[in-house]
């Protein structure tokens, strides 16, 4: 009777588990999987890019010299030339726009955290200049991106090798042009073409303001950075690197496209996650099962109650199998006694 109650138990555990399994599996397919109408929609399948996309990518232009004339605004308010950056130090280039509310943020954390493990100091080794590649933004905005991320960086006393630049289309369009950066503007939830849709990308320059390194993504190995840097402030040109943009995204230098691969990371994680949680409750299913068969045959016949009340006698005693109920076995004395009988 015990044994067929542990089944139904363990039949009624397993049961939920498998329960709780189907609704994963359902709800993964409702996530991954479109009706037949919604698959009908767009022109795009696989790595193929849409046509607003086609003018995103980074193109690595190793040696190239930056427009070292373009003039911009620093986050003082300051008018100043690119080349006042260089001509000492090397740099890294990075081109953001701050009120990005996605990307940018990552990269700009990327190169923060990154520049916490190099053992160079801005202003003094090299220097760091971001331009935003949004001619509205003002430099107020850009002061508050800067102290933002110079507190994140915890050393203030590196402000003056941070530069957070705005400019106008026409030195924008310079600088993007040299460094192989290209974006478009795309609406956002407003539906007003005030966002952009671009790659990630930091590139390391030399003294003498020629690209010399492009990193991509958007986060840097400290490493990678500082040999870089180190490379750059004796004016060598490095090697173009494995293309790599953002997590989501593969790069392809030769087509300039991107496969997303976000779908099929989801994908393996759920089916993971199921396979998983169908071992494991196949495993419990086996134990009860096996804990249930074990417990019924060193049973003696006693009910629940009965059996609860034996387990109740002083520690130093066992019952003995074979002898009437009420007798038990003394282990110290080795003498029998009545307990529930007698009286």
């Amino acid at each position: 009777m015990r044994y067929g109650r542990t089944i139904w138990r363990a039949i009624a555990r397993g049961g939920i588990g498998a329960a709780f399994c189907c609704a994963l599996l359902a709800a993964s397919a409702r996530g991954q999987v479109s009706s037949y109408s919604d698959k009908q929609a767009g022109e795009n399948s696989g790595d193929q890019l849409p046509q607003v996309l086609q003018r995103v990518g980074v193109t690595q232009r190793l040696n190239q010299m930056l427009p070292l004339d373009a003039q911009f605004v620093d986050d003082t308010g300051k008018t100043v030339r690119l080349g006042d950056y260089f001509g000492k130090r090397p740099a890294i280039l990075s081109l953001v726009y701050y009120n990005c509310p996605m990307l940018c943020s990552e990269e700009m954390d990327g190169i923060a955290s990154a520049l916490m493990m190099v053992h160079l100091t801005p202003g003094k080794d090299f220097e760091i200049i971001l331009i935003s590649i949004d001619p509205s933004e003002t430099p107020e905005i850009a002061a508050r991106k800067k102290a933002f991320y110079l507190k994140r960086y915890g050393r203030p006393e590196t402000a003056n090798g941070w530069h957070y630049l705005t400019g106008q289309q026409t030195a924008i369009d310079a600088v993007c042009n040299a460094s192989g950066f290209g974006y478009v503007r795309v609406p956002g939830a407003d539906g007003k073409l005030d966002q952009f849709a671009h790659a990630s990308a930091i590139e390391v320059v030399t003294t003498d303001g020629r690209l010399a390194q492009y990193y991509l993504g958007v986060e840097f190995s400290p490493k990678d950075i500082l040999l870089g840097l180190i490379e750059a402030s004796g004016n060598k040109i490095g090697s173009p690197v494995a293309n790599i943009l953002t997590y989501c995204y593969h790069y392809d230098p030769q087509t300039n496209r991107h496969s997303l691969i976000v779908a099929r990371v989801v994908q393996l994680g759920g089916m993971m996650t199921v396979v998983s949680l169908g071992s494991f409750m196949f495993v419990m299913f086996r134990r009860d099962l096996k804990l249930g068969r074990n417990h019924d045959l060193t049973r003696t016949g006693l009910s629940y109650d009965e059996e609860a009340r034996m387990s109740m006698v002083e520690p130093a005693t066992k019952r003995v199998p074979g002898r009437s109920r009420g007798t038990t076995f003394g282990a110290e004395t080795g003498s029998s006694k009545r307990t529930d009988d007698e009286g």
